[in-house]
């Protein structure tokens, strides 16, 4: 079976995470991806260290399958080449800086009159129309002010989740625009431009803890590896030096966990531990019956025992333990990838198994060219020029 977007070809203007994730996914579905960058430099994420091979690790990530196209589009000669690819594209994903597509003649009403057919999905820190949308928007930035670091880390001394949330669930999103744009066209429409609001998506994730608070009038506090919802829910240190994490989401969960695993059916049948409420109410005491209990226990008789009941538990690893992880090796995950330092391990797609290389800086510039039809001549005086 061919991939589902084979033919379909995406033109991104994108920077750091979240259109290059949105671009590659749809490049992981079979799209031929050209990445337009700067001649001078490129996107800034190529430049972030060098640890894979002299390519940055964020890059690298995200940007495996594309073709490197450089134009300058400040000069009109670039912004005419853009254009010209564009009326060979499908779609156009774009993360730049707020207003710059406006002022490249790519934004929403620009690209309705000259390019209609067009499928245009433009990422943004805070969207139009509000006091924030001129603001510069990181990950950091928009998991601040939607309130997720507030429900991250511990009370006291809250945190920044991990993996970059705002941009990896904004490019996603991006990414089901862009297929949603697709499949309305294919339906006998046009193409169409839609606009994705980093802001608008996290407090979209924010949405159990923004519907607790406005019908209690209480702000939660983040549990660490627990949940302000749940108990037993959370990591314990096991006797022969591992983590291990349980989680109970129900009632009959907890039931099985008190009678099967701490063999203590009194706690099972106690009234005060009988629903969420009451066992979050007892949170301390609950935590500490179930800490003491894997205290003692090694974690392999832990997650067996676990396993037995049906009761939810995992291993806490860290990144190195993950790249050995015996899950991924079984079902083979790990493939490879080329870079321009050579080729490296990379984790397969969760859609689609492409693992196309990932671009060195304008490496697709002059094939692009002639497919346009520009001639050999011309292509070496826009580069003489600095415009490729």
């Amino acid at each position: 079976m061919s991939a589902p977007l084979a033919g379909f070809t995406v033109v991104a203007l994108e920077q750091a995470v979240s259109a290059p994730l949105a671009s590659r996914t749809l490049g992981d579905l079979g799209a031929r991806v050209i990445k337009v960058e700067n001649p001078r430099g490129g996107d800034f994420a190529r430049h972030y260290d060098d640890v894979v091979r002299g390519s940055a690790a964020h890059f690298v990530w995200v940007n495996r399958g594309k073709e490197s196209v450089t134009l300058d589009l400040k000069d009109p000669r670039g912004l005419d080449l853009l254009h010209r690819l564009l009326d060979r594209a499908d779609a156009l994903v774009s993360n730049l800086a707020p207003g710059a597509a406006d002022r490249l003649g790519v934004g929403p009403d620009q690209l309705a009159q000259r390019h209609p057919h067009l499928v245009a999905v433009e990422i943004s820190g805070y969207g139009r129309g509000g006091p924030l949308s001129d603001k510069r928007a990181y990950d950091l930035l928009v998991q601040a002010e939607s309130g997720a670091c507030s429900i991250t880390g511990t009370e006291g001394a809250p945190a920044k989740a991990g993996p970059p949330f705002a941009d990896t669930s904004s490019g996603l999103y991006a990414a089901i625009a862009v297929l949603a744009g697709l499949f309305r066209r294919q339906a006998g429409g046009t193409g169409g431009s839609t606009h994705v609001a980093m802001f608008d998506v996290m407090t979209e994730l924010m949405g159990y803890a923004l519907t607790f608070t406005r019908h209690s009038g209480v702000e939660q506090q983040p549990r660490g590896m627990g949940s302000p919802a749940v108990v037993p829910y959370g990591a314990y240190a096991t006797a022969d030096g591992h983590t291990v994490v349980l989680g109970t989401t129900n009632d009959a969960e907890w039931r099985r966990l008190a009678r099967d695993l701490l063999a203590r059916p009194d706690l099972a049948d106690d009234p005060r531990y009988a629903t969420a409420a009451g066992r979050v109410e007892h949170r301390d005491a609950l935590d500490a019956l179930v800490g003491e209990w894997c205290a003692r226990t090694d974690l392999a008789a832990i997650q067996s025992a676990a396993d037995a009941a049906a009761i939810g538990n995992s291993r806490y690893n860290t990144t190195t333990d993950v790249l050995e992880h015996p899950h991924l090796h079984a079902r083979g995950r790990w493939g490879e990838v080329e870079t321009p330092g050579g080729p490296v391990p990379a984790l397969l797609p969760p859609l689609g198994e492409r693992l196309d290389p990932v671009p060195a800086l304008g490496a697709h510039t002059d094939a692009m060219l002639r497919e346009l039809g520009v001639a050999d001549a011309e292509i070496d005086a826009l580069r003489a020029d600095g415009v490729v």
